[in-house]
């Protein structure tokens, strides 16, 4: 089990100043939902973006954590809906 506080501390030591939000999708501590925002992603394609996560979190992914749905915006992004 990979606590949601874990994954939002390691985003946001990567990502200074980000809005982190996760969720555990199946309550079993493996399956997470994590929304970012920051104005790092600006002109950033949505590959670099995710790399930067997946950076973030390191080897707890495909570990610990077995499924990771990510949506990486900019705050004008996040704006739209």
């Amino acid at each position: 089990m990979f606590p949601p506080e874990k994954i939002q501390a390691a985003v946001l030591a990567a990502i200074p100043g980000a809005d982190v939000q996760v969720a555990d999708m199946t309550g079993t501590g493996d399956h997470f939902e994590v929304i970012v925002v920051s104005s790092a992603f600006e002109g950033k394609p949505l590959v670099a973006r995710h790399r930067m996560v997946y950076s973030a979190i390191g080897s707890a992914v495909g570990n610990e954590i077995h499924a990771l749905a990510l949506k990486t915006w900019t705050p004008a992004e996040s704006k739209q809906g």
